[in-house]
């Protein structure tokens, strides 16, 4: 069973070949559906009272718990962005946290055996109070970003030591460690005690750092990106929904193969707007997919 702790929101999207449109979204959202599709997940969040029922409803129509979403008086999460020609880079145009403001993460009493948990992007302080409502789990994996290594950064310092494994883009793992090289920024965050580290690299793939070595995946080559958002969190979603899934844990290979599901699982996303892809995609094009993939790293 796979937890995540995270948002849940209405996104208003734009993009250089389409006028803004609204959106489902939210780390915990894109997450769950990837997750979804390699077993139960359950979601902790928050949402206002405009939150489409309907979404609620299409999530648990995927074997998404949602139990867990507190649904309080007031407007959801909101983020607007626009993103620029290249797809690659974006601008916030506005974030109205709403809900989330005052939102105080509650686990379900039920829930504490859980035993793969993702702490998407948020507040340290918040992350760990995650942690302590959860008994005993095999793995805690957490993301985080600039705005709480800069704001929060003694609170970082200690989730960084208790969990065992952190994912950060390339712009954040350099600021946090100082380092210039990616490869020397993980080896330096794997002082801190965790097992692995992913450096997420976006279209050019991801690192995976432990105490094996280095091992570097591509993106999954997606012909048009349609809208990149959620595409870290359906990674980590697909990187954790196998490991959920998965006899064991803690080897290379194993960790290797959830990296493979996680590429792929990412390059559906971005095939449409906000998750509508992730609702709609089936076992079927997903297992071809990572065959293709497969075939594509093979060299002989």
């Amino acid at each position: 069973m796979v937890l995540v702790a995270g948002t849940t929101a209405i996104d208003t999207i734009q993009t250089p070949d389409s006028a803004p449109r609204e959106c489902i979204g939210g780390s915990a959202v894109h997450f769950a559906y990837a997750a979804a599709l390699f077993g139960p997940v359950r979601i902790v969040s928050i949402a206002g009272d405009d939150f489409p029922p309907d979404a609620l409803r299409r999530l648990e129509a995927r074997g998404i718990d949602t139990a867990g979403i507190r649904i309080a008086p007031g407007k959801t999460f909101r983020w607007s962005g626009k993103y620029l020609a290249d797809m690659d880079h974006r601008e916030t145009l506005a974030t109205d946290l709403n809900v989330a403001a005052s939102w105080e993460p509650e686990v379900p009493p039920a829930w504490s055996d859980t035993r793969v948990v993702f702490l998407a992007n948020g507040s340290p302080r918040f992350q760990r109070a995650v942690m302590a409502q959860v008994a005993a789990p095999d793995i805690v994996v957490c993301d985080t970003m600039d705005y709480w290594i800069e704001s929060e950064r003694a609170e970082l310092d200690a989730l960084l030591r208790e969990v065992d494994g952190i994912l950060m883009n390339e712009d954040e793992i350099r600021m946090y460690t100082g380092e210039a090289s990616s490869i020397r920024a993980a080896q330096n965050l794997l002082s801190l005690g965790p097992e692995f580290i992913i450096v997420k690299k976006g279209a050019h793939g991801a690192l995976l750092a432990t105490q094996w070595g280095v091992d570097a995946l591509p993106a999954y080559p997606v012909a048009r990106v349609c809208d990149p958002t959620g595409a870290g969190d359906s990674f980590a979603g697909g990187f954790l929904g196998y490991l959920g899934a998965a006899p064991s844990i803690r080897d290379r290979e194993t960790l290797k193969r959830a990296l493979a599901r996680a590429a792929c699982v990412a390059s559906f996303n971005v095939e449409d707007f906000g998750a509508a892809r992730l609702e709609s995609l089936t076992a079927e094009e997903f297992q071809h997919r990572v065959r293709e993939y497969a075939r594509m790293l093979s060299i002989g």
